[in-house]
């Protein structure tokens, strides 16, 4: 089985839309486990009401909010799964119709997966937010015009999925295009390296951080891109504090391999 690990933080709206992306998978062998950093109320009802919905089932679990944390409540994520694979997957983030069945495609003992995303908008994500229910079909109506004004900044990925293949596959550590919003490995490799460092605190890096050490543990990357892309809503920019003190420690763990 897979398990989806959806990190989300006070956007209960988008997180609205994401669990009514994933009830519409062609794929229903999955589960839902909800990494919350300390999200209000709201948040609670949101994901109460997708229980009584959906037969899909759900956990969630919550930490208190003091500050980004999202390292440590993964970390806790990765323990209650209960599918031998993770998706990782943010609660900003909308997925297509066959987003499980695309992983699960790409799936490979000894891999893990980094996949891509699209980026939505502000005026489209604000369209969205009003919507009653998800709907990807509406969604793509006049697709090529949201590429054209600016709506979405890709459309190919989205009407083209290229199959598995060594084309793929990363020969070495490339820090970008990964997106802890949209991967995947395998419980075992994740627990291998005991998960996400939750030294990391604040925005940024935790997931380039996670990729570097599965790869150093022998995980090699392939590329998810053309399979498994995710609708991004637009927000604004995260506090970046920690960011730079993040790369940095990142950059050193490469250094100290390299030495």
């Amino acid at each position: 089985m897979i398990s989806i690990l959806l990190a989300t933080y006070n956007w209960p709206q988008a997180l609205k839309l994401c669990l009514e992306s994933l009830a519409t998978q062609t794929d229903i062998g999955f589960e839902i486990i909800i990494a919350d950093d300390g999200s209000t109320e709201s948040t609670k009802q949101v994901i109460e009401s997708f229980k009584h919905s959906s037969p899909i089932a759900i956990t969630h679990l919550w930490q208190e909010d003091i500050g980004f944390r999202k390292t440590k409540i993964l970390n806790q994520a990765i323990d209650a799964a209960h599918g031998d694979y993770l998706v990782f997957l943010d609660g900003d983030c909308i997925v297509q119709p066959d987003f499980i069945a695309q992983h699960r495609e790409l799936a490979q003992k000894g891999y893990l997966v980094t996949g891509s995303r699209v980026l939505l908008s502000e005026d489209l994500t604000q369209e969205l937010l009003t919507w009653p229910q998800w709907n990807f079909s509406t969604f793509c109506t006049a697709l090529f015009s949201k590429r054209i004004t600016g709506g979405i900044n890709k459309y190919w990925p989205l009407k083209i999925k290229l199959g598995n293949g060594s084309w793929r596959n990363y020969k070495k550590f490339v820090w970008r295009r990964i997106k802890g919003c949209n991967m995947a490995c395998w419980k075992s490799d994740a627990k291998a390296i005991n998960g996400f460092d939750e030294t990391m605190t604040g925005w940024g890096h935790e997931d380039a951080d996670f990729v570097f050490r599965l790869q150093q543990h022998g995980i090699a990357r392939k590329s998810g891109s053309w399979s498994t892309e995710v609708l991004h809503l637009f927000h604004k920019i995260h506090d970046q504090s920690n960011a730079a003190e993040n790369a940095r420690r990142v950059r050193e763990k490469i250094m100290a391999k390299a030495l």
